[in-house]
């Protein structure tokens, strides 16, 4: 009898105490976040995805009320910081900002990756897409993409593009156009240097890149755009014509940044954060700066994210291979 009752009180104690943890881990989750939370960024500190992901800080301080900071972990291609995050704890407390390149072009350039972009994280908000353009020196003669092609055509090779490495994303949008334009140019990369003070003085003539480094200087005229994507001209530069108007409906490579988190994080967790993201595109000051530098700020849901990265990952993986690019 005795020995009964000594199981009924360990057994109620073990409940009780079951029961005190387990609510204890979902009053952590309902009072998420009570503590700083760190954005890791696999990008250099002062660099233009860098300042996105800081703008996106400070949105979510002010409405998770704890202070969210950025962690900068560049280097390799990503690779180092996209690991640190997938090997990050899952408890909220780490979070990612992902990029086409990290997520979407380096799994299809390196055979052996220490992450796995498909199944390491959990996808919870896109934070918005910036569009690519084809951006040329002023003294380039054509006009548009269009007589840049019927040049490039007549005389192959007879206009030089940076491209910022081979893999790199602005490489590949320079070799994904001269397939489906049908047309050969001389690509010239700039491993550890940015292109764009030799295409401002002329020395280079063309780039295919993501609207927001040149964004200014075109609007300065100190360099113009012969065309863009996107399913309908951008409002920041309404007189440049799209690549599908002229063309080229294939041709649509675009940039983006997402948050995510490592996979396994609880999902009332990724639910607030979700949430969270849904608020910061309900700002009219950060939807003006996307817009301004030829991009639009675009939230969506974890399971939207997921689809949009898989079909973004196929698409590059697409043209990787048709390229025959491999870095390893």
């Amino acid at each position: 009898m005795k020995f009964l009752k000594r199981l009924v009180h360990s057994t109620a104690l073990v409940t009780a105490t079951g029961l005190a943890l387990s609510a204890g881990g979902a009053s952590a989750q309902t009072h998420y976040p009570t503590k700083p939370v760190r954005i890791i960024a696999p990008f250099p500190a002062g660099s233009g995805p860098d300042a996105n992901a800081r703008e996106l800080a400070g949105e979510l301080t002010k409405i998770l009320g704890q202070s969210v900071y950025v962690e900068n972990r560049p280097g390799a291609s990503n690779i180092i910081g996209t690991e640190v995050a997938a090997k990050a704890p899952n408890d909220g407390y780490s979070l990612y900002i992902g990029t086409t390149s990290s997520l979407s072009v380096v799994p299809h350039l390196y055979s052996k990756l220490p992450f796995n972009a498909e199944r390491d994280f959990a996808p919870i908000s896109l934070l918005g897409v910036l569009n690519t353009g084809l951006i040329a020196n002023p003294g380039v003669k054509a006009k548009d993409a269009k007589e840049l092609i019927a040049e490039l055509k007549a005389k192959p090779d007879s206009v030089t593009v940076a491209t910022q490495g081979i893999g790199s994303y602005s490489h590949l949008s320079a070799v994904w156009f001269n397939s489906v334009a049908g047309v050969q140019s001389n690509l010239v990369p700039y491993n550890s240097n940015s292109p764009y003070a030799d295409l401002l003085a002329g020395q280079i003539q063309l780039m295919y890149d993501g609207l927001p480094a040149a964004a200014s200087n075109v609007q300065a005229g100190k360099l113009k755009l012969l065309g863009i994507t996107g399913k309908e001209r951008h409002p920041s530069f309404p007189d440049v014509p799209t690549f599908a108007e002229q063309g080229l409906p294939d041709y649509t490579p675009i940039a983006w940044q997402g948050l995510l988190a490592p996979a396994g994080t609880s999902p009332a967790i990724l639910e607030k954060l979700s949430a969270a993201m849904a608020k910061v595109c309900q700002s009219p000051e950060l939807a003006k700066k996307w817009r301004d530098y030829g991009g639009e700020l675009r939230c969506n849901t974890p399971a939207e994210f997921t689809r949009f990265i898989g079909a973004d990952r196929a698409m590059w993986g697409k043209v990787i291979r048709a390229a025959g690019v491999k870095l390893d």
